[in-house]
Parts: C-alpha cells; sequence; structure tokens
C-alpha cells in the first residue's frame, strides 16, 4: 500500500489553551496510539490534504522529530461547520498486528446483464477489512462480467485469506438490476424483490374531490 508522510513536532502540554492556540496556527493535535503509550504532536493541516481528499487508501510515516513512525490514520475529526481538521487519531503499525482500514473498491469487467440491458449498481465505493500492514491491498478489484440480470455479488463471493472483511458475507457488493427502459417494452424476466414496486407506480392517486 501506498505511504504519505506526515512530519509533526512533539507536544509538551495538551491542554485546551494550547490546543486552541494550534487550531489558530492552523496546526491539528494528532495523537499515535499503539506503541509504548499514546504519543502527541501537532502537524499542518494541509499535511491531510493527500491523505483524507483522495479515494485512495494510504498508510502514513510520521516523521515526529527525527523518530519515523509508520502508522494509520483511524479517526478524524471536522469542525461542523468550517469542516476545519479538528483533530486525528494515528494507530502505529506493527509488522504482527493486523489494522483496521478503508480500501477502495474498483469494479472491473462488464456484467453479462448490462450486456444484455440492464443497468449495474455499485452498493460500496469502499469496504472495511483488517488485515497484517503487509497484506494491506491499495484496492479491492472486483469483477463482475459472470453477473446475469438479477444477479449480485455479495462480499462472501470475494473473501481471501490476505485480510478478512468486516462485512457480513451476504453484503452486496454490486447487482445488476433490469433497466426500466427494458420493463416498460415487457422484456423483463424479473426476479429481483427490489423492482417489484415499479408496477404500481403508474397507477394514479385517487383525487380529493
Amino acid at each position: 500500500m501506498k505511504s504519505i508522510t506526515i512530519q509533526g513536532t512533539k507536544r509538551e502540554s495538551v491542554g485546551k489553551k494550547s490546543t486552541k492556540a494550534l487550531r489558530d496556527a492552523e496546526l491539528v493535535p494528532c495523537v499515535v496510539y499503539g506503541g509504548n503509550g499514546p504519543l502527541n504532536f501537532s502537524t499542518e493541516e494541509k499535511s491531510f490534504k493527500n491523505l483524507v481528499y483522495t479515494p485512495d487508501a494510504h498508510t502514513v510515516e510520521l516523521v515526529i522529530e527525527g523518530e519515523t513512525i509508520a502508522a494509520v490514520l483511524q479517526d478524524i475529526q471536522f469542525h461542523p461547520i468550517t469542516d476545519r481538521i479538528l483533530h486525528a487519531d494515528f494507530y502505529q503499525l506493527s509488522a504482527d498486528k493486523p489494522v483496521i482500514m478503508e480500501v477502495p473498491v474498483r469494479i472491473t469487467g462488464r456484467a453479462k446483464g448490462v450486456v444484455a440491458g440492464g443497468v449495474l449498481r455499485q452498493s460500496f465505493r469502499k469496504l472495511r477489512i483488517k488485515a497484517i500492514p503487509a497484506n494491506l491491498p491499495d484496492e479491492i478489484v472486483v469483477d463482475v462480467t459472470p453477473l446475469k440480470i438479477g444477479n449480485k455479488l455479495y462480499v462472501g463471493d470475494i473473501k481471501t485469506e490476505s485480510y478478512t472483511f468486516l462485512h457480513p458475507d451476504n453484503a452486496v457488493i454490486a447487482a445488476v438490476k433490469m433497466s426500466r427502459n427494458a420493463m416498460k417494452g415487457g422484456a423483463a424476466v424479473e426476479d429481483d424483490e427490489d423492482e417489484e414496486h415499479h408496477h404500481h407506480t403508474e397507477e394514479t392517486a385517487p383525487s380529493a374531490e
């Protein structure tokens, strides 16, 4: 998995006053857990640009006063109005300790059902996984070629020994539905419960006269 570097400075005092002073200087108070106890540090808000505002997943090299710590972002808090970053928690990576991350899903292939006039719906842009650092994937590639109309691809279908999905096996990653155009032409063989309500939408409600 790709890594980005964030430069940090240790925080000696962690009271409210010093936190406010940091934020006024466009610095973000942060904590990294998982080492020899929590380490408090601060970094520039712009350090997060390539970590947070991107669809890609990254690990982080925290460089704090000459010490380099491999970590992952665990939690980040934004200001509800300004969207400024208020606080971030990191977790130090150890070779043998699994970590939890959200990894982007990349759909590949062209579903048979789409070729036949159906529509592919993707339910997850990212999936939450648990893995040791060496097994963290950059992305989860999902081939939808075999899906026919009415078929669904479940988390259980893409299980791997490299990492564990933190979703139930029956969570749907992608599904091919009948398109509405094909249904209006009466060409649909429907076996999908989600589409049945469309048949009733043509009825007009009784007027209130």
